[in-house]
C-alpha cells in the first residue's frame, strides 16, 4: 500500500484536476443560462396604457387651449363691440354738438333774416336798394341749405303743435277745414329734426 504522506506534488494537481473541470462544467449551464425574456402580451399591454395615458394628456392640453382660445375670442367681441358702441356714441355727440352750435348762430341771425325778408316785400323806387336785398337773402339761403337747416311747411297744412306756434285764431275765408293754417305770421326753421325756431302761425277756427 502506497503511503500518502509520500504522494508528490505532480500526482496530487493530477488527481484534483479533474475534480476541478467537474466543478466548472456543473457550474457552466448556470452561467450561461439566457436572461429571463419579459411576456410579449405584457409589454403590449403596458405600451398601449402609455399610449393612453399620452392621449389623455393631449386632450387635456387641446381641452385647455381652445377654452383660452374661446375665452380670448369672447374678450376681443366684447372689446370690438365696446369700442364699436364708444364710436357710434361719440359720432352722436359731436353731430348733437355741431348741430347745437349750428343751431345757435342760425337763431341769432334770424331776425336780420326777418327784416331783409320784410325790406323785400315792401315797396320801394330804388331798384338797385331792392336788388342787393334780394341778393342778400339769396345768399343767406343758400348758406342755410348748405348748414341743412330748413323752412318749415305751414301754409295751408293742418296744424302741427311740434313745430308751429299759433298766435291767433280767425274763421275760414275759403271753406278751409279748422286747424288749418291761414297765414305765416314768422317763418320757423329746423335742423334735422331740431326745431331751431317755430313758425307763428294765424290758424282756422
Amino acid at each position: 500500500m502506497m503511503d500518502e504522506t509520500n504522494i508528490r506534488p505532480e500526482e496530487a494537481a493530477a488527481e484534483t484536476a479533474p475534480q476541478a473541470e467537474a466543478a466548472q462544467e456543473a457550474a457552466a449551464p448556470e452561467a450561461e443560462q439566457p436572461a429571463a425574456e419579459k411576456d410579449p402580451k405584457k409589454e403590449k399591454k403596458e405600451t398601449k396604457k402609455e399610449l393612453e395615458s399620452q392621449l389623455a394628456a393631449a386632450k387635456a392640453e387641446a381641452e385647455t387651449a381652445r377654452a383660452e382660445a374661446d375665452a380670448a375670442k369672447e374678450r376681443l367681441l366684447r372689446t370690438a363691440a365696446e369700442y364699436d358702441n364708444f364710436r357710434k356714441r361719440s359720432a352722436r355727440e359731436q353731430d348733437a354738438a355741431f348741430g347745437s352750435g349750428v343751431a345757435h348762430a342760425v337763431s341769432q341771425i334770424l331776425t336780420i333774416l326777418d327784416t331783409l325778408e320784410m325790406a323785400e316785400a315792401a315797396p320801394t323806387a330804388d331798384e338797385n336798394f331792392k336788388k342787393g336785398v334780394t341778393l342778400t337773402l339769396e345768399k343767406a339761403r343758400a348758406a342755410f341749405q348748405a348748414l341743412k337747416v330748413e323752412e318749415i311747411p305751414a301754409l295751408g297744412l293742418p296744424f302741427d303743435p311740434a313745430v308751429h306756434n299759433a298766435v291767433m285764431q280767425k274763421a275760414a275765408e275759403n271753406g278751409e277745414e279748422s286747424g288749418t293754417v291761414l297765414q305765416v305770421f314768422q317763418k320757423g326753421y329746423k335742423l334735422g329734426d331740431k326745431v331751431i325756431r317755430h313758425a307763428a302761425v294765424i290758424v282756422a277756427e
